[in-house]
């Protein structure tokens, strides 16, 4: 491996704070590259949709990180996860560890990408299987208190009456508070994925769980998997743009610096998600800062810290 790279906002990543982040005890779910890593094993993607689905699959094919792109003039789309059963069921799981805009419209998108999917395969629409779109958030995307918000097309006047259009949307919420709604295994794996750094090592008396955490290291001892890991995610691009906009206004010189802050600034940002969920007051804190040595030396900070409540304690002092 080089010893530096670059992420895919361009902002200089080496391999020493690579294999540094790697080493740190943290529950990593919360971040596409190992999620999709943990759940590119058919038995942890078969076994999670099972539980969140209420169905029996016997055999599943993995595809992580899919890329699906159809005209250069349109927009792609990347899935963290997309598998197939034996009855060539489609399923799409992606990690949301923080709350971002038009999740509907999002989620609408994708499952639409997976259509031209199958499509492009040569099937006529009326072949087009089953598919499902599920969203793990460690937030309560609708506000209601529920570990699972599930949707399908429905008649305005008749909720009877359903499109059966083969297709669902499921939201999973690490907030709900509806547990006796739902299977305890699901509520168990959605508290691993609330955990902060010290609790998700511990024993939450499930196998299932427990597999999960034992893929989580092997994957963390894996040097093969440090590039992946730890490529700042491709979704954090739009965020360098607006740096890259500024920059060219004001000028070259100027703008490099400002790239530049802006990059420390999500790499400050991306190492605090892996802490857990950023407290409102800490990303405006962060977003005010214009100094790329403050936003450095927090980054150190946080990669010594154990839980988001040391880095805040730190910063503070």
């Amino acid at each position: 491996m080089n010893d530096a790279y670059r992420d895919v906002r361009g902002a200089k990543v080496t391999t020493k704070m690579l294999r540094f982040v790697l080493q740190r005890p943290f529950s990593p779910l919360h971040t596409d590259a190992m999620f999709g890593a943990v759940m590119s094993d058919p038995e942890n993607c078969r076994e999670l949709l099972e539980m969140i689905l209420g169905i029996s699959i016997d055999r599943i094919e993995v595809s992580k990180e899919k890329s699906m792109v159809y005209h250069p003039e349109y927009k792609g789309v990347r899935l963290d996860v997309y598998a197939r059963d034996e009855k060539n069921t489609c399923y799409n799981v992606e990690m949301q560890a923080s709350r971002r805009p038009v999740l509907g419209k999002r989620s609408r998108y994708y499952q639409s990408q997976m259509d031209m999917e199958m499509l492009q395969s040569g099937r006529d629409y009326e072949e087009l299987p089953k598919s499902f779109v599920v969203f793990i958030c460690d937030f309560d995307p609708f506000g209601k208190e529920l570990y699972r918000y599930t949707f399908k097309m429905k008649c305005e006047e008749d909720v009877n009456v359903e499109l059966e259009d083969a297709r669902q949307i499921i939201f999973l919420s690490t907030q709900g508070k509806n547990r006796e709604e739902v299977p305890k295994e699901l509520v168990t794996f959605l508290e691993y994925v609330k955990a902060d750094l010290e609790e998700s090592q511990k024993d939450f008396h499930n196998s299932y769980v427990r597999r999960l955490q034992d893929s989580v290291q092997r994957v963390k001892a894996n040097r093969e998997m440090e590039e992946r890991f730890m490529l700042l995610e491709e979704k954090l691009k739009e965020e360098r743009a607006e740096g890259e906009k500024i920059g060219r206004e004001i000028g070259e010189r100027i703008g490099q610096r400002i790239g530049q802050t802006q990059g420390a600034r999500d790499m400050l940002l991306k190492m605090l998600e892996i802490l857990g969920e950023i407290p409102e007051p800490i990303r405006e804190r962060i977003t005010s800062v214009s100094e790329q040595e403050t936003l450095t030396d927090w980054a150190k900070i946080a990669v010594q810290s154990a839980s988001m409540e040391e880095f805040v304690k730190k910063i503070s002092e």
